[in-house]
C-alpha cells in the first residue's frame, strides 16, 4: 500500500466511487471538486496496486487556529477492518500538528453507527448535543433541517 498526498486530479476518480463504497447512499453532493482544489496539501489517498482503496479529505481551520477538521473519509469495502482508515487519520494528525494544530473535529451522521464506533475506538470524544439517538448525543438539524450529526473532537498528543 502507498499512502501519499491528494491531487486535485484525484477528484475524477473518487467521486465516481461515493455512493458504490456507502451502499447506495447518495453521498457525492457531499464532496464536491472544490475540496481537492483548495485542500488537498491536507487530504490523503490510499492506493494499492494504482487503485484507490482509501481517502481522507482534511482542513486546516482559518477561524480556529488550534483546530484541523476531517471533512470526508472513505475506504473501499473490500479493504475494510485493514485499519486503513485509521493510518489515515493518524496521518492526518501529523499534518494537523506540523501546523500547530491540537484540535481535529469531524463529524458523521447518526445512522452511520459503524462511523460513530469508529471514531469513539480510536479516542475521538462526542461533543454534547441538544438530543440522545440510541445513546448518542446528537445535534439536531446541524447540516440543515432534517440533518442531524454526530459531532466529535480529539485533542493531539504532541511529544
Amino acid at each position: 500500500m502507498k499512502l501519499r498526498i491528494a491531487t486535485s486530479s484525484d477528484f475524477d476518480s473518487i467521486s465516481p466511487l461515493l455512493n458504490v463504497w456507502w451502499g447506495g447512499r447518495q453521498m457525492v453532493d457531499m464532496l464536491p471538486r472544490l475540496f481537492f482544489q483548495h485542500f488537498s496539501s491536507t487530504s490523503l489517498v490510499m492506493e494499492q496496486d494504482d487503485e484507490i482503496i482509501g481517502f481522507l479529505v482534511g482542513l486546516l481551520s482559518q477561524d480556529h487556529v488550534e483546530e484541523a477538521y476531517i471533512h470526508f473519509v472513505g475506504v473501499h469495502p473490500n479493504h475494510r477492518k485493514k485499519n486503513i482508515a485509521k493510518v489515515l487519520y493518524e496521518e492526518f494528525y501529523e499534518i494537523a500538528k506540523d501546523n500547530e494544530r491540537s484540535i481535529v473535529r469531524c463529524v458523521t451522521s447518526p445512522v452511520n453507527k459503524a462511523s460513530v464506533a469508529f471514531h469513539t475506538k480510536i479516542g475521538f470524544e462526542v461533543e454534547e448535543g441538544d438530543k440522545l439517538v440510541d445513546g448518542v448525543d446528537v445535534h439536531t438539524n446541524y447540516d440543515g433541517n432534517g440533518q442531524d450529526r454526530v459531532l466529535f473532537w480529539k485533542q493531539l498528543k504532541y511529544r
